[in-house]
């Protein structure tokens, strides 16, 4: 069995949200992300869904990316993914939550920030159920796009690969990252951990 992820596919990692966590382009992947789900016999959703409390929000993008103390929240982000806003919505050309076979939410509590869609901790102790539920429809393969390639992308796939034992490809016609540096360091990571990396869903081969 195949699964198709869509990793954090909102409308706060795009330019539709300029105040938030833009990601160049980002509001163009969903044709990649539907393309990549008609290989796939599930489809699966993950948001973020931060309080506007969190441990971790900082009121200016220049206060960003400063390490903090706290276990499960290592950085600095300006608020963002906030259920009830425009942010926290999936861009255009995505189907509806209740149109996928599986969601997860995320970061919900307010000293928790994770990237990847397995925990709910960046220790990764406490499980999202994911690796649970792809376990129990009998998946093998995992394809997996979204926001961000070196944030949230790279550290659910490499959460899959290592405590799921999936095959996991990375399809980056349904990604956009936030810098090319770390995109491309991203993408060796995943590499080096066994992950495939195409350039787009017409790579993908069983």
């Amino acid at each position: 069995m195949i699964a198709s992820i869509d990793v954090d596919p909102q409308k706060t990692f795009t330019p539709l949200c300029p105040n938030e966590l833009p990601v160049n382009e980002g509001h163009t992947i969903g044709l990649a992300l539907n393309k990549q789900a008609e290989k796939a016999h599930f489809r699966v959703l993950t948001k973020d869904a931060h309080p506007a409390n969190a441990v971790w929000v900082v009121e200016s993008h220049d206060k960003m990316l400063v390490p903090l103390d706290h276990v499960n929240a290592d950085l600095t982000w300006v608020s963002h993914a906030v259920p009830g806003t425009d942010g926290f919505n999936v861009i255009p050309g995505l189907p509806k939550v209740t149109e996928y076979d599986h969601v997860i939410w995320k970061g919900v509590e307010p000293d928790l920030h994770p990237y990847g869609a397995c925990f709910h901790d960046i220790q990764e102790k406490l499980s999202t159920g994911l690796i649970e539920w792809l376990t129990a429809q009998h998946v093998k393969t995992v394809l997996v796009g979204g926001l961000a390639t070196d944030y949230c992308v790279k550290t659910t796939a490499l959460q899959l690969k290592t405590h799921g034992h999936f095959d996991v490809w990375v399809n980056l016609d349904a990604c956009r990252g936030i810098a090319n540096e770390t995109t491309a360091a991203a993408c060796n990571e995943m590499l080096n951990a066994g992950i495939h990396i195409i350039q787009s869903i017409d790579e993908f081969a069983q």
